[in-house]
């Protein structure tokens, strides 16, 4: 038996003043697994950069109090390896040439697909993982922790976000009871209306979903939940 990976959940911040192009970066990306913040100012997310742990940055550069180029250049005198991708309208070769060398690791200029921002995004999440194996394997399942997919063999499993989520926490404490409460945590980020009845109902309908893969969730009454193996 394998068990690698990360303890947290992949967090992503958003800084971006335009407040539907921010709601819809934060739709898109928490129904896709990860978990969110959003900042609408530059200031908010300098404070929030040096107080918070984040696997990604989407930064834009014309943002209110604090300039896109000043978060940046703040953030890299402190930390320097956390992945960078600029959203923004300023399209000239000299802005995107002064973002990089400022040390963002990527820019896409508005407007941009949805499905191409999900590929960036992606891709700089596994660059910012190094050589960390981003795979949580576990019996006959495996599950890829950036794209956000449970394999057996070869076969996808059609899960959720609120499954993914479930699945994720129960893997990384393969063997060991993971309470409603730290399940409702774990979901919290994206969907503050789930309550531990809810986490029931997932826990039912991923039951039925790893059938085969060798693994079982096991219920510990008055305690929560546990992931084991069944061979």
């Amino acid at each position: 038996m394998e068990v690698q990976g990360s303890e947290r959940a992949l967090r992503i911040l958003i800084t971006e003043d335009d407040a539907a192009l921010g709601e819809a970066l934060r739709y898109s990306l928490t129904h896709s697994g990860y978990a969110v913040d959003w900042m609408r100012n530059g200031a908010a997310a300098d404070t929030a950069l040096r107080s918070d742990v984040f696997d990604l940055l989407i930064l834009d550069l014309g943002l209110p109090q604090l300039d896109g180029y000043d978060v940046l250049k703040r953030l890299r005198k402190h930390d320097g390896r956390l992945p960078v991708l600029i959203l923004s309208g300023r399209e000239s070769a000299g802005d995107k040439v002064h973002g990089l060398d400022l040390g963002a690791d990527d820019y896409l200029v508005k407007p941009f697909s949805l499905d191409e921002l999900h590929a960036r995004v992606r891709a700089l999440l596994r660059r910012g993982k190094g050589s960390a194996n981003p795979i949580i394997s576990a019996a006959k399942l495996d599950f890829d922790t950036v794209e956000r997919v449970a394999r057996i063999g070869e076969r996808a499993l059609e899960l959720s976000m609120h499954e993914t989520a479930v699945l994720e926490a129960l893997l990384q404490r393969l063997g060991r009871v993971v309470s409603k409460e730290q399940l409702v945590e774990r979901i919290y980020s994206y969907d503050r209306d789930v309550g531990t009845n809810a986490i029931e109902v997932y826990v039912h309908r991923l039951r039925r979903k790893i059938e085969g893969s060798g693994l079982a969730v096991k219920t510990v009454y008055g305690r929560g939940y546990a992931l084991e193996t069944t061979s």
